[in-house]
């Protein structure tokens, strides 16, 4: 057991400095690692609300660079925050079934590598900020998603951003920090409605210290520079792993 934590650690680590490095908290790298532990075997609820609290603490580390080098656009960002945080709060209340939660967790983790992988293959420019109701749709429903799942909804967010036009790579990273901290945050006090709010602090804080020195480093590497897409499909094998196995736990 005490292996296993040493890994998992060093598991934390890095996933926060890559995930980081591309404006996210890193909630599906971390529910792949812990789902590769024993800590897989703990309640979707418990799993949800460790994740969310890492997701604020490293997005809010990736939030801070981006926005000092001059990356993010509060007008780009705001419509999808008002939707998210109600959506959010209301699937952070909902606790599903065991099997639906580890099929709907290795969709998104399969998601989330193939995303990784091709995370920086669009070369967008800055185009105008949307002016339609699309915003609004597109935040509401990836925050209620990611209040259900236990993820902040980077992973999501930020292939729309580049693929409709509205950002390009790192205003893209800035707006999904700002997202994740909030959604991940509207999540847990939906945890807390509910009665479900149940943190192993002496374990967090062994997670929170890991997560935050990998934070800073990845936010600062990639707010400044170009990001590392090998690692990133090294990262995408773990996030495949995992999936892997919940499937066949399923089967």
């Amino acid at each position: 057991m005490q292996y296993e934590l040493y890994f998992l650690l060093g598991g934390l680590l890095l996933v926060s400095a890559l995930y980081s490095s591309v404006g996210h908290g890193g909630a599906s790298g971390y529910l792949a690692l812990l789902s590769l532990s024993s800590y897989g075997a703990m309640s979707s609820i418990w799993l949800k609300q460790h994740v969310w609290v890492m997701n604020v603490v490293v997005a809010s580390i990736a939030f801070f660079h981006y926005n000092r080098s001059g990356h993010h656009k509060i007008k780009l960002t705001i419509p999808f925050i008002l939707a998210s945080i109600p959506m959010a709060l209301i699937g952070g209340m909902l606790a599903i079934d065991g099997n639906m939660y580890d099929l709907l967790l290795s969709i998104t983790l399969v998601w989330a590598s193939y995303k990784i992988m091709n995370f920086s293959s669009h070369k967008i420019s800055d185009n105008a900020l949307p002016n339609t109701f699309e915003p609004y749709f597109w935040g509401g429903g990836i925050g209620f998603f990611s209040g259900l799942i236990g993820v902040g909804g980077g992973i999501f967010l930020s292939p729309i951003l580049l693929l409709k036009g509205w950002a390009n790579v790192k205003t893209a990273a800035a707006t999904a920090a700002l997202f994740i901290v909030v959604n991940s945050i509207s999540g847990l006090t939906g945890t807390a409605i509910s009665g479900n709010l149940d943190l192993d602090f002496s374990l967090l804080g062994l997670f929170l210290i890991t997560i935050a020195l990998g934070g800073y480093v990845g936010s600062q590497y990639g707010a400044k520079h170009a990001s590392n897409s090998i690692v990133r499909k090294l990262l995408a094998v773990v996030l495949i792993v995992a999936a892997t196995k919940r499937i066949i736990e399923l089967i």
